[in-house]
C-alpha cells in the first residue's frame, strides 16, 4: 500500500508540473483539436478544383460533350486554348491537366477506329496529378461510350458489377483522416509527455531530490506512466466526442469504452518507450531528434496510411513488435466496423505483451540511469 501511495502522490506531482508548462498544454490541446480538424479537412483525398484546359481540334458534337463533362467541384471550368499555348500554360503553372482532342476524332470513333487523345499532366502537383489522371480517363471513356451507344445498338453485357462501399459509403476522406490523426496524436503525445517529464526533472535538478527520498525507480517511473497516460486518455476521449463526432460529424460504429481500453494498453507501451527515450536523450533538442526517427516508422508502417499487406514481408514482420501496428488494427476495427471484444482480443493480448516488454526494458534502463546519478 505504501508503494502505491507513493506512485499516486508522485503522479499528482507530475500533473501539477505539467499544468505549469504552458507550451506543453498548448501542444496537447492543439494536437487533439486543430491538428485533427486541419488534417481531416485541409488535404482532401479527392480531386477538388483542379485547373484544366482543353485543346479542341475536332470541334465536333463529341468533343463538346467531353469538354462539358468537366465541371466543379472536381475541376475548374475548362479553359479552351490553342495548341501553341499548351507548353507556356503548363510552364506557368496555369493548368494541371491539358486535354488535346485531335482533328476528326468523332469521325474516327464512329468508324470503329481507336483514336488517341493526349492528356498532358503537370506531375509536380503530385496529389492532383495522381488522382486526377484517373478522373479524366473515366470521364472521357464514359462520354465516348455514351456517345457511341447513342449511334449504335445497345450492347448487353453478360454480367454487371455492383459496387457497395462498406463502412464509408461516400468514400469521404474526412472519416478516415480524422481517426488516423487522432491515433497519431495519441502515440506522439504519450511519448513526448513521458520523455519530457523525465528530461524536465533532470534539467531542473529535481531528480536529485527524488533520489534522496525513500523512493524506488519503479515508483518514480510508474508515476510518470500513469499520470501522462491519464492526460492522453482524457483528452483523446474528449476529442473523439467533441471533434471527431461533433465538429467533423464522423459516425463511430463501435464502443468508445472498448476503444479507450485498447488505448490504455497502447499507452502502457508508448509511455514506457517515452521513459526509455528520456533516459537516452540528455536534453530536449536530442529528444526531438530521437522522436523523428521513432515516430515516422511507427506512423508510416503501422498500417494507418498504407495497408500492411502491400508492404514487404520483412517490414510486416518487424512492425509486429510495434504497439502502433496492433493499436491501429483494433482502432479501425472498433471505430470503423463496430467490432466487439471477441474480434479484437488478439490485439489486446499483443499490446499487453509488447507493453510489458517495453516497460521492463525502460525500467532496467531507468535504474541504470538513476544509479549513475546517485
Amino acid at each position: 500500500m505504501h508503494t502505491w501511495l507513493n506512485i499516486f502522490h508522485l503522479g499528482v506531482k507530475e500533473l501539477r508540473s505539467l499544468g505549469r508548462d504552458t507550451v506543453m498544454l498548448v501542444l496537447i490541446v492543439f494536437s487533439f483539436t486543430g491538428q485533427i480538424y486541419l488534417t481531416a479537412t485541409g488535404v482532401p483525398g479527392v480531386l477538388h478544383k483542379a485547373p484544366i484546359a482543353i485543346v479542341d481540334e475536332d470541334r465536333s458534337q463529341l468533343s463538346i460533350r467531353i469538354a462539358n463533362a468537366f465541371y466543379p467541384p472536381y475541376f475548374l471550368t475548362p479553359a479552351f486554348i490553342a495548341p501553341d499555348d499548351i507548353d507556356p500554360g503548363m510552364d506557368a503553372g496555369l493548368y494541371t491537366f491539358v486535354l488535346d482532342i485531335p482533328p476528326n476524332f468523332q469521325r474516327d470513333v464512329l468508324a470503329g477506329h481507336q483514336p488517341a487523345i493526349q492528356l498532358n499532366v503537370d506531375a509536380t502537383r503530385m496529389s492532383q496529378a495522381f488522382i486526377g489522371n484517373g478522373y479524366v480517363h473515366n470521364i472521357v471513356g464514359a462520354e465516348v461510350a455514351a456517345f457511341v451507344q447513342g449511334h449504335s445498338a445497345a450492347a448487353t453485357l453478360p454480367a454487371e458489377l455492383e459496387v457497395r462501399a462498406r463502412f464509408n459509403p461516400n468514400l469521404d476522406p474526412v472519416w478516415f483522416g480524422s481517426v488516423m490523426e487522432l491515433i497519431n496524436s495519441i502515440t506522439m503525445l504519450s511519448i513526448i509527455l513521458t520523455s519530457a517529464a523525465l528530461i524536465r526533472e533532470r534539467e531542473h535538478g529535481t531528480i536529485e531530490h527524488l533520489l534522496v527520498m525513500p523512493l524506488t525507480p519503479f515508483e518514480i517511473m510508474m508515476a510518470k506512466v500513469w499520470a501522462m497516460g491519464l492526460v492522453v486518455v482524457v483528452v483523446a476521449t474528449a476529442s473523439i466526442v467533441s471533434v471527431v463526432q461533433g465538429v467533423l460529424e464522423v459516425p463511430i460504429e463501435g464502443s468508445i469504452g472498448l476503444f479507450v481500453m485498447g488505448m490504455a494498453l497502447h499507452l502502457f507501451a508508448t509511455t514506457s518507450m517515452g521513459i526509455f527515450l528520456g533516459t537516452v536523450a540528455r536534453s530536449m533538442p536530442q529528444m526531438g531528434l530521437l522522436m523523428i526517427i521513432t515516430l515516422l516508422p511507427l506512423q508510416m508502417l503501422s498500417g494507418g496510411y498504407t495497408p500492411r499487406e502491400s508492404m514487404p514481408v520483412l517490414v510486416q514482420n518487424i512492425m509486429l513488435v510495434a504497439p502502433t501496428t496492433h493499436f491501429v488494427s483494433l482502432a479501425q476495427a472498433i471505430l470503423y466496423r463496430g467490432a466487439g471484444f471477441s474480434i479484437v482480443w488478439p490485439q489486446f493480448l499483443a499490446l499487453i505483451a509488447i507493453g510489458s516488454v517495453f516497460f521492463v526494458l525502460a525500467l532496467s534502463r531507468f535504474r541504470k540511469t538513476i544509479s549513475s546519478m546517485a
